[in-house]
């Protein structure tokens, strides 16, 4: 299936496949437990667009507040294995509720755990996207969780929202919704007298002056800084987004005047560019010279050692790296091809240089242009 451009909420009728994503707080009661409800009526949502004739993938958090209370926990756990623990436990409450509530509607679903990383391995992607893409093609409700019970870093800082918007990309979804618990973007906290609701944004620069500091509830991960991520991920490669809460899910798959219609800005790339250009976590910085620098971003060309005046971090070759120039200011991100210990004794050299040195194998690249994104400048950290 080929996404449709959608150029307006009002097409959101049209969409042929939706990537929809529900947060914890959406799912839960005020004492953090899992509100079967809240889960239902949801689904009716849900159920009503695929008897419509459109197909819905869902992204769902919630495993680890699902188990707070069968648990006797009094929170949210804190730490790591306790969240992997009741992760384990709420994962199987959590779609035991989903596949009941789908199955009224006679709808079956299919539970797949990812991480952000199963969207761009190579081999992950091929298998996670032909699941998906059969599960569909069989009227099944794919529903997909971060695999909490391994994750790590993804359980602190609300991964499922980069998931889904790398999800949307690999489906080929024509819109993503993303349901939260404020019914819109505001101008400032919604709580805050004279904000106001957006209700467009076309691009990043309509976003200057937004006051997005506000924290996420008690129960989820993810603030509104964690949704914007996500948007600007699903927005760049084609998909655009509706963000609302979950109370208005019906009226937003409608095409209704509600929350916050975010559009695509970018056309469909390739999922591991994407991924590494927004959602990859560096391992280490290649410092440039200004040759390098200007090679790099205005020609386009992959990096050479002899562009190359340091090196830091610890990383494998194969993993991101941030490239930055003398002044500090990151520039591109890339796969490196050699690994940390390996760069210092290449760094100034040219390639020839390093094939009569040290052999054929050492004249290659330090990172190929077809494995580095540009990113947007930006300062850099002080550092103590």
């Amino acid at each position: 299936m080929t996404a449709a451009a959608l150029h307006s909420r009002e097409q959101l009728p049209s969409a042929a496949r939706v990537v929809v994503k529900v947060g914890s707080s959406s799912l839960t009661s005020a004492d953090g437990r899992l509100d079967p409800d809240r889960l239902r009526a949801l689904v009716d949502v849900l159920a009503a667009r695929r008897a419509a004739g459109g197909q819905v993938v869902l992204v769902s958090s919630g495993a680890i507040a699902a188990a707070i209370g069968p648990l006797g926990l009094a929170t949210r756990p804190r730490d790591l294995a306790t969240q992997q623990a009741a992760a384990s436990v709420g994962q199987g409450l959590l779609v035991a509720h989903y596949t009941k509530a789908f199955a009224d509607h006679g709808l079956r679903v299919g539970q797949v755990l990812l991480t952000a990383e199963d969207t761009v391995r190579r081999g992950h992607y091929r298998n996670a996207h032909r699941a998906l893409t059969r599960l569909l093609d069989l009227g099944v409700v794919p529903i997909i969780n971060e695999n909490d019970a391994v994750a790590t870093d993804e359980i602190r800082f609300g991964d499922n929202d980069r998931l889904a918007a790398l999800v949307s990309h690999l489906v080929h979804a024509d819109a993503l919704v993303l349901l939260t618990d404020v019914d819109a973007l505001y101008t400032g906290p919604p709580s805050r007298p004279g904000s106001q609701r957006i209700t467009r944004v076309d691009g990043p620069r309509d976003l200057d002056g937004i006051d997005v500091s506000s924290r996420g509830s008690a129960v989820g991960t993810g603030g509104m800084v964690t949704k914007l991520e996500s948007v600007a991920i699903a927005t760049h490669s084609g998909v655009p987004v509706v963000l609302t809460s979950a109370a208005q899910a019906a009226a937003a798959l409608d095409g209704d005047d509600v929350g916050t219609w975010f559009a695509a800005t970018g056309r469909r790339t390739s999922i591991r560019l994407l991924w590494l250009a927004h959602a990859a976590k560096a391992h280490g910085r290649l410092v440039l010279d200004e040759g390098a620098v200007r090679a790099v971003v205005d020609r386009r060309t992959s990096l050479l050692p002899a562009g190359v005046t340091a090196s830091e971090g610890s990383f494998e070759a194969g993993d991101p790296v941030e490239l930055v120039g003398p002044d500090g200011v990151v520039v591109a991100r890339g796969l490196v091809a050699y690994a940390s210990d390996e760069v210092p004794g290449l760094l100034g050299r040219t390639t020839s240089d390093l094939r009569a040195d040290l052999g054929p194998g050492y004249d290659r690249e330090l990172v190929h242009r077809d494995d580095l994104v540009l990113v947007r400048r930006r300062k850099a950290a002080v550092r103590a």
